[in-house]
C-alpha cells in the first residue's frame, strides 16, 4: 500500500539479530471488514485514512497489505507461564514495523489475531471479535484514565471463524504502544545466547 497515509517507518528492531525475531508477514485472510477505527489515536500518530476506501481500510487493517516500507515481524521472549519457564514469543502478533510521528515520537504498530508464527506452539494464531473490541474499549479507558498502555488504533473482522469453545467470529486487533520489549525479551536472550544481551540493551540506549 504507497504512503498516501502518512506512514513514517524505521524499523530499528528487525536489524537486531534473527535470534530476538522471526521475520513473517501476517495470514491474509478470506474477507477482511474494517469494524473500528480510532481517529483520534490516528491524528496523534499523525496518519490520515480520510482519503482511503473502506475496502482498502480493511485489507490494511487485517494484512491482507501492508503499508510502504513496513518490515513485518514476530518477537521472541520467554517468561514463566502455569509455573514453567518457557519460550513464548508473540504466537499471534506480527510487528509491522515502527511508526516515527511527525513530533518524534516512535510507536509499535502491531496486529494481534494475525496468524500463526514460530512461538504459536500449538495456537491458530487468531483471534475472536468478542475479546479484540473488549481490548479495544479496556484499553482506551486506561489511556483516557492517564493508566500508560498499549492502544488500540482498529478492529477489523477476518470474514472467518475460529474455534474455541464454539465458533466465534475472527478479528485482527491493531495495537501501538513505545515499545513491545519485555523483560521476556532479557529472559528468552539470557537463556539462548548471553552475548546478544549487550546489543538488546545497546538498542535500548
Amino acid at each position: 500500500m504507497k504512503n498516501n497515509i502518512n506512514w513514517n517507518f524505521d524499523n530499528t528492531y528487525s536489524k537486531l539479530p534473527e535470534s530476538f525475531r522471526e521475520k513473517i508477514n501476517p495470514v491474509k485472510v478470506k474477507d477482511p471488514k474494517l469494524i473500528l477505527l480510532n481517529e483520534s489515536l490516528a491524528k496523534d500518530l499523525n496518519l490520515d485514512f480520510s482519503q482511503i476506501s473502506q475496502s482498502k481500510l480493511s485489507a490494511l487493517f487485517t494484512g491482507n497489505e501492508l503499508p510502504e516500507n513496513s518490515n513485518s515481524i514476530a518477537q521472541a521472549y520467554a517468561g514463566h507461564q502455569f509455573g514453567h519457564f518457557t519460550m513464548l514469543g508473540d504466537g499471534r502478533a506480527v510487528l509491522i514495523g515502527e511508526h516515527v510521528s511527525k513530533n518524534n515520537h516512535r510507536y509499535d504498530i502491531q496486529f494481534k489475531g494475525s496468524g500463526k508464527t514460530a512461538f504459536s506452539r500449538n495456537g491458530d494464531g487468531r483471534a475472536a471479535l468478542g475479546p479484540m473490541l473488549r481490548e479495544y474499549v479496556i484499553s482506551e479507558a486506561m489511556y483516557a484514565l492517564n493508566i500508560p498502555t498499549t492502544r488500540s488504533l482498529a478492529v477489523a473482522k477476518t470474514g472467518e471463524n475460529v474455534i474455541r469453545e464454539t465458533q466465534l467470529e475472527g478479528a485482527i486487533l491493531t495495537r501501538v504502544a513505545s515499545s513491545h520489549i519485555r523483560v521476556g525479551t532479557f529472559q528468552y536472550i539470557a537463556a539462548r545466547n548471553k552475548k546478544d544481551i549487550i546489543k538488546i540493551i545497546e538498542f535500548m540506549l
